[in-house]
């Protein structure tokens, strides 16, 4: 590494210092909130117990198809493809365009590391860009000053739930001749302009990690509405298996198929999404409500013609509030409540550290002042007055 780099790996390492303090402990309590928890009050049992009594356990079974369809078709679109995480759904997308070496994608600089990682794996490169201050979604307005002749895609992000602006990526990607890809692991049931994330672009990745809206566990989905991508996206998920004779390969493959009791688990889920989807935007309502007349505390924005489905309901902690971000969070935990601290942007990661620049100045005052709030979809009214008021009393 020259000194160059050495001198951006520090400044990264500098600036991520200043948003990602320790974690607070939370003492040994009965009483803990969790910053998330999944809600299992319907047929997940039932539908996992029979797998098991089937001994249909492994990726093949009648649940796989019954959740790709169920889910799918709910997201306005033809066809889902599982997978065993949201990342390797994103990197299975990317594979199946053919991103090789060099290809350009453009991607929010604030998200979760597996938004950018998911360009690497193929030899791509990430390229970030800074986020609006009200939605934390990729800015439309900086995007083309982004784009070269090596750009290949765009990938926004629907983060913690709310719906990017899709018509304007839309017009930039087709403008360039680009593809949208959008990561909507985070936002099931999202919509924009009345129609549900997932349906936009050439395809959608989406997440059932075990604190997302619904879940499997671990697990992921692509969807899209277009056959011969879905024939490819099967074919790559699967090791790259021929139809012409058993164990021939003329692909390079991947073992990423999501199991039977997964897609078990998921299709119980799926059955009370709208309850859980309901249930994520109830807290939303009842927090910004309760936090309203704090002052030094920014709750969530939720633009005209969207549905937020509020993954995770974040708040940002101003300089007016009179303590700092961690130093709330701490209190929080001692009362029992835990918490998360925000992303922290793409560029400061060490592993990214090469694309540091001064063009992020909104992901970074997220990524030091924001942190969630517990946000489960089964979180009782009663746990939200008592999370506001120990924020409340908090303040000096």
């Amino acid at each position: 590494m020259n000194s160059m780099n050495d001198d951006k790996s520090r400044e990264a390492l500098r600036r991520a210092s200043e948003m990602a303090g320790p974690e607070p402990v939370t003492p040994d309590r009965v009483d803990i909130i969790p910053v998330c928890q999944p809600t299992l009050e319907g047929n997940e049992r039932k539908y996992v117990m029979q797998c098991m009594d089937t001994n249909w356990i492994s990726s093949r079974g009648k649940f796989v198809d019954e959740f790709e369809e169920s889910f799918s078709h709910y997201c306005g679109v033809r066809f889902g493809i599982t997978t065993n995480s949201g990342t390797t759904a994103l990197h299975l997308a990317l594979a199946t365009m053919g991103l090789g070496d060099g290809d350009e994608v453009i991607i929010p600089s604030f998200t979760m590391i597996s938004t950018a990682n998911a360009v690497s794996y193929l030899g791509g490169k990430p390229i970030p860009v800074d986020v609006e201050p009200d939605t934390w979604n990729i800015d439309p307005d900086k995007i083309e000053a982004k784009i070269t002749d090596k750009t290949r895609a765009i990938i926004p992000i629907h983060t913690y739930g709310h719906p990017a602006d899709m018509d304007r990526l839309q017009s930039i990607a087709d403008k360039y001749g680009l593809d949208i890809v959008e990561d909507a692991a985070e936002a099931h049931g999202a919509e924009y302009k009345g129609k549900r994330v997932g349906s936009f672009g050439k395809m959608a990745s989406f997440s059932f990690y075990a604190n997302k809206i619904i879940t499997t566990g671990e697990g992921g989905m692509i969807v899209t509405d277009n056959e011969e991508l879905a024939d490819r996206i099967g074919t790559l998920r699967n090791y790259g298996f021929t139809q012409e004779r058993h164990f021939w390969h003329k692909v390079m493959g991947f073992s990423y198929r999501m199991t039977n009791l997964q897609a078990a688990i998921g299709l119980g889920q799926f059955e009370k999404i709208d309850e859980l989807v309901q249930g994520r935007i109830d807290n939303a309502r009842l927090y910004s409500k309760l936090l309203a007349d704090i002052s030094g505390i920014t709750t969530p924005h939720e633009s005209k013609d969207v549905k937020a489905v509020y993954w995770m309901y974040g708040v940002l902690v101003e300089d007016d509030f009179g303590i700092s971000k961690d130093e709330l969070r701490q209190k929080l935990a001692d009362r029992g409540i835990e918490t998360r601290s925000f992303f922290i942007p793409i560029h400061l990661q060490p592993i990214y550290s090469y694309l540091l620049s001064d063009e992020f100045p909104v992901s970074e005052e997220l990524g030091r002042k924001g942190f969630y709030l517990p946000s489960a979809s089964n979180l009782r009214p009663d746990q939200i007055e008592f999370i506001v008021e120990v924020i409340r009393d908090a303040r000096p």
